[in-house]
């Protein structure tokens, strides 16, 4: 994937570095909406203080129970230099941060909408959000009541040794997913879901999970569409690096390596097949139309 010659973004705050709950940001380019496998929902919420109930897709969304992120780290943040690696790591989250915000901005005007760019928050560890404290477990996430994804960039290397999903275009699917968790958050499918999963059973709530999720990796091919249009971004095995992630991070593929069978009724992310269908469905066709994941079969 060529990324190093394009601009950076000005919503990057990297807490790298700084402690549980520091805070920096990434110079811009401009001048001045999970992934993270099978969690178990219980767990999560118990180490992060966060209300199961508003756990959507078991990693991906924190909707917040109104606290506000309360949990505190004790004694003063620990200060460290950023390696080489690390630095470019950053700059990669940003630059193809960035180019979301270049392909939604416009996309949005041409619906007479405004595209409210998120922001993007690179922790290590811990940090607080306004949903709840983030840490690595959970795996990179949105967050709608601050409209941030939090992301651990550690987790990419996650992907090349447990998902066995290389490669930086593979890692930009993931950013552009979450980053398609905020546009459903913009065109109001989350705060509809939400509601709709407080009265659902449990089997009911996880099937709206896991379009949720299919509708976000449907856009995040939206913006690799648009993105390689634009800017020629994609090189030789890129498609199939994001093909292959999204394979490897279907809930049956996942349930099968942890427990040896799947259960779909406990499915929050969809399948491998299905995730690899809508990733391709918005890469072909470029269109926001095409992701409607709430008519018809998924």
């Amino acid at each position: 994937m060529r990324w190093e010659d394009f601009r950076r973004s000005d919503n990057v705050e990297d807490r790298r570095g700084q402690g549980g709950f520091g805070g920096g940001r990434i110079p811009g380019g401009r001048g001045g909406l999970g992934i993270g496998g099978l969690i178990v929902v219980a767990l999560i919420a118990w180490a992060t203080g966060i209300n199961p109930a508003v756990l959507i897709g078991g990693a991906e969304i924190l909707l917040g129970d109104g606290n506000g992120g309360t949990s505190q780290q004790q004694g003063a943040p620990t200060q460290r230099q950023l390696s080489p690696e690390e630095k470019k790591l950053g700059e990669f989250a940003s630059v193809v941060l960035a180019q979301t915000e270049d392909v939604w901005v416009p996309i949005f005007k041409a619906q007479g909408e405004t595209y409210q760019e998120p922001g993007m928050v690179l922790f290590t560890g811990v940090t607080r959000s306004a949903c709840g404290t983030a840490q690595s477990a959970v795996g990179p996430f949105y967050c709608p009541r601050d409209q941030k994804v939090y992301l651990d960039l550690s987790f990419f290397d996650e992907m090349k040794r447990r998902f066995r999903a290389p490669g930086d275009f593979a890692a930009a699917y993931v950013i552009a997913h979450e980053v398609g968790h905020h546009v459903e958050n913009q065109i109001g499918i989350l705060p509809q879901v939400q509601q709709r999963q407080r009265q659902a059973s449990q089997a009911e709530a996880n099937a709206l999970s896991v379009r949720v999720e299919l509708m976000a990796d449907c856009l995040a091919g939206v913006w690799a569409y648009h993105a390689n249009e634009q800017w020629r971004i994609l090189e030789e095995g890129d498609i199939e690096e994001a093909l292959n992630a999204a394979s490897a991070i279907g809930d049956d593929r996942l349930q099968k390596q942890a427990q040896g069978y799947a259960v779909p009724d406990s499915f929050t992310h969809g399948s491998s097949a299905q995730r690899v269908k809508w990733f391709k469905q918005g890469l072909k066709s470029g269109s926001m139309k095409q992701c409607n994941t709430f008519q018809g079969n998924i």
